[in-house]
């Protein structure tokens, strides 16, 4: 009798609505716990933009990760864990700096991001050229070929093409300022829209 009165217990345990004021406060508890335990090898939160919902995220060595709604914001985590650890946590605090300056970059109070980075999800080309991509400055734009020639590999305009769609940092790392050589936007990660914004507010700044 005692096994199904704890059976029937832990039913009505299970069964009973946890407001989310308590569960906010038990997932603090988690993060804090985790933190303290050296748990988390990736953070992330979400925050508006004028480009929609916007999903970053950090490890130890720095910001890994930005990426838009329209990225599938479960799959990149998925990657992450795939790619970094599996040990991520939904940890705002840890985001602070860098959700802070992109508000401050939209708001045209930032023109250049003092992040520390981590890179380790390009390799090769793409990061060579992704990490040439902040020398564009604040409103100016290069062409792809442009960029090819920056990295000293002047036929490589497609490969600039793919680096800048794979960067995994768009906005903090501009590849929005690179657009084809007749002056065409090009594509981008977060589309069309995405980047017409971006450079708009940049050129109206």
């Amino acid at each position: 009798m005692s096994d199904i009165r704890n059976d029937d217990d832990m039913a009505v345990l299970l069964s009973t609505p946890v407001d989310a004021d308590t569960l906010g406060r038990l997932h603090r508890r988690l993060e804090q716990a985790a933190e303290q335990a050296d748990l988390i090898d990736v953070a992330y939160t979400t925050i508006d933009s004028p480009v929609g919902k916007l999903l970053l995220a950090a490890t130890p060595k720095g910001l890994v990760r930005v990426a838009y709604a329209g990225e599938d914001h479960d799959r990149v985590l998925e990657t992450l864990g795939r790619k970094i650890s599996p040990r991520i946590l939904h940890a705002p605090e840890r985001l602070d700096t860098a959700a802070r300056e992109i508000d401050e970059y939209f708001a045209r109070h930032r023109r250049v991001f003092d992040l520390t980075l981590d890179l380790s999800l390009s390799h090769g080309f793409r990061r060579l050229v992704q990490t040439h991509l902040p020398e564009i400055e604040y409103g100016q734009t290069r062409s792809y070929r442009d960029m090819a020639e920056l990295v000293g590999n002047p036929k490589a305009v497609r490969a600039v093409g793919t680096a800048c769609a794979t960067n995994p940092l768009p906005i903090v790392v501009p590849c929005h300022r690179v657009l084809r050589t007749d002056g065409t936007l090009g594509g981008y990660v977060g589309g069309l829209a995405a980047k017409t914004t971006l450079l708009d507010l940049e050129a109206a700044a």
